[in-house]
């Protein structure tokens, strides 16, 4: 579900992390836990690996010290802001098979981009190429939802212009959410710029106030281990 994913869906980003979202289940995690034993993974900082903690929307991080696999780090979620639940994730996701047949299970690229509009400056630039690559690799011949989603997602100003000259009837449905679509139709370049800025920052802050729970929930976790240790 992250920079792994986006190497796949050709807008590459350099990772040393695994990002994982799985449903929190007994089961699940017990293979899980086999897993990272395998890959001699140890729970670093806090939250604990527990289901109650997942659920919360925590993520559980983990370091590798196998030596096929020292230094890489493993991100584990069950919740993500913005996203919906886990059983939609599954039932929309990419499988993908490499030529030496393995078989790789990703979150969906809407769903990605979705997952991607956090505070990080890092993210941004990332969803931009990944719905540019999405458009530069099916324009000729594209399906209506991903047109849809280029509607939905694009945050290329003079490819969010081409796209809306292309699709009228399909902005005019989708425009009654993303009204910046209205000023794309009309080709207007700096008011598609100024809005998609105000469109960002807005989720900026969104995931910032989702956050501030989570963190301050963390930092007790800190103090009541930092307290055990003393005692």
């Amino acid at each position: 579900m992250g920079g792994q994913a986006c190497v796949f869906y050709g807008a590459a980003e350099f990772s040393r992390d695994t990002d994982i979202v799985l449903l929190a289940e007994q089961q699940n995690l017990t293979h899980l836990s086999a897993a990272l034993a395998e890959l001699q993974a140890e729970c670093i900082a806090v939250p604990p690996f527990a289901a109650e903690h997942l659920v919360r929307g925590h993520a559980v991080h983990f370091r590798c010290r196998h030596p096929e696999a020292d230094g890489i780090w493993i991100d584990i979620m069950s919740v993500l802001r913005g996203v919906e639940p886990f059983e939609r994730l599954w039932a929309r996701r990419t499988t993908i098979e490499t030529e030496s047949g393995e078989v790789h299970d990703l979150i969906s690229l809407p769903d990605l981009v979705k997952a991607k509009k956090t505070q990080r400056d890092k993210d941004w630039p990332m969803i931009r190429r990944l719905v540019e690559a999405n458009y530069h690799e099916h324009r000729d011949s594209p399906a209506r939802e991903q047109v849809d989603f280029w509607l939905r997602e694009c945050r290329t100003p003079g490819l969010l212009i081409e796209i809306a000259g292309q699709y009228p009837g399909q902005l005019a449905v989708i425009a009654k959410e993303r009204p910046l679509l209205e000023r794309a139709r009309a080709g207007e370049h700096e008011a598609v710029l100024n809005a998609l800025e105000k469109e960002e920052k807005s989720e900026r802050e969104a995931d910032r106030a989702y956050w501030a729970p989570l963190v301050a929930e963390l930092e007790q976790m800190r103090h009541a281990r930092s307290r055990g240790k003393s005692d």
